[in-house]
């Protein structure tokens, strides 16, 4: 359900809106976490539809203060803030792949090594933190991606056009499918009040123990996204080489762009999608909301080129250059703060409506910010990005021998 992407140049090639957008980026894909720490079931309650928040037509329906607040909060960030992680990601192979060839390092071989390595820490974040980590999915799509960043440009123009056809026809049958099962999109098997009663009150080991049990089922998404995960690689590519990311005249004027494009098709086919309540589940998480996550690009773009550094703009680098870091410990701030192994807020606060859970979003983004600011004043890159650099640090290259 959401992810960080490869750090970009260091130094002053490094290109400041990318770590405001990477920023950006993890504190909203949160805002489609919290709610599935704090649903019954949590990770499970994603299949079962106890995660499932209100839709459009249902706020139509039963109109409240809550209601709106908390179906306003998930239509922003559901589908929209993942897909931006994952054009984040492609610009970030982008820039890696640009790197070794100006360092004369073998492509993609001088690469395995890092996707092999964010493979191995999504699985271990999948089995101790998070069902829905997408880790694992980014580091396989990274290797094929890899793969087509040396290929001819016309290689990838023919990948990445099959991909948005295969993954249009492929969510468009599933919605028919679906909307004709009177069960919906968002609907499964009923929650078994076992597993209900195993993130309130069970044991972690316990916990552990179920992911891996249900470990398939837990995968799904990645499977039925990779498609679009191929595709966002790709446009993340094409956007770092046509500079939409670059400061002048010509990035501003594509981040326009891409602010009246993404907005102006993606908002209304996200209200549409929401208005079609469980049905048009799909169509808005994976069609509308990689639209409307290019309009949202934009829009951080179009404002940090009018704003300049404000502080809040400096948190949300913070974030940025720290994102995978922030990424796992958000997720385990939440673990903590709603299973029964921790503060159990999900349990005892399950009848107080939606005001707690955007509460928690607010409270643990406040903390990612604040200490990611705090560790950078000391270290010149986050804990889990300094493992992961001390890991794959290449080893200096002998000296030739004299005689």
């Amino acid at each position: 359900m959401s992810v960080p992407v490869p750090p970009g140049p260091a130094g002053p090639d490094r290109l400041p809106l990318l770590d405001v957008l990477r920023g950006v980026a993890i504190l909203g894909t949160l805002m489609t976490n919290v709610w599935v720490f704090a649903a019954p079931g949590a990770e499970w309650g994603v299949l079962t539809g106890t995660a499932s928040g209100a839709s459009l037509g249902h706020l139509l329906d039963e109109p409240s203060p809550a209601l709106a607040a908390e179906t306003l909060f998930r239509l922003a960030a559901d589908g929209k803030f993942l897909a931006l992680l994952t054009v984040l990601f492609g610009v970030g192979l982008a820039i890696q792949y640009d790197s070794a060839r100006r360092r004369g390092r073998p492509w993609p071989r001088s690469y395995r090594p890092r996707a092999w390595f964010l493979l191995a820490e999504g699985t271990v974040h999948f089995v101790l933190v998070f069902a829905w980590d997408v880790l694992m999915a980014y580091a396989l799509c990274a290797l094929l991606v890899s793969r087509l960043l040396a290929a001819p440009p016309r290689v990838r123009r023919v990948v990445f056009r099959s991909a948005v056809a295969f993954h249009l026809l492929l969510m468009t049958g599933l919605t028919v499918v679906l909307a004709l099962d009177d069960g919906g999109a968002t609907t499964g098997p009923d929650l078994d009040p076992a597993v209900a009663e195993l993130y309130a009150h069970g044991s972690y080991p316990a916990q552990v123990a179920f992911r891996l049990t249900h470990a398939l089922a837990l995968r799904i998404e990645p499977v039925l996204s990779f498609a679009l995960l191929v595709t966002l690689f790709l446009a993340g590519v094409r956007l770092l080489r046509a500079g939409a990311f670059a400061p002048g005249e010509h990035g501003r004027r594509l981040r326009v762009r891409l602010l009246g494009w993404g907005l102006g098709l993606g908002l209304p086919l996200t209200l549409g999608a929401s208005l079609a309540g469980s049905d048009g589940f799909l169509i808005q998480r994976y069609v509308a909301g990689p639209v409307l996550a290019l309009g949202y690009l934009g829009l951080v773009g179009v404002t940090l080129d009018r704003v300049g550094r404000l502080p809040l703009v400096t948190g949300l680098s913070a974030v940025g250059r720290t994102a995978l870091s922030c990424y796992v410990a958000q997720n385990l701030l939440c673990m903590l703060a709603c299973y029964g192994i921790g503060l159990g807020l999900a349990e005892r606060l399950r009848d107080s409506g939606p005001w707690w859970v955007m509460g928690l979003w607010a409270a643990v983004s406040a903390v990612l910010v604040l200490g990611a600011r705090l560790w950078l004043h000391r270290f010149p890159t986050g804990p889990l990005e300094s493992v992961q650099r001390r890991v794959l640090r290449r080893p200096p290259e002998a000296s030739p021998s004299t005689s």
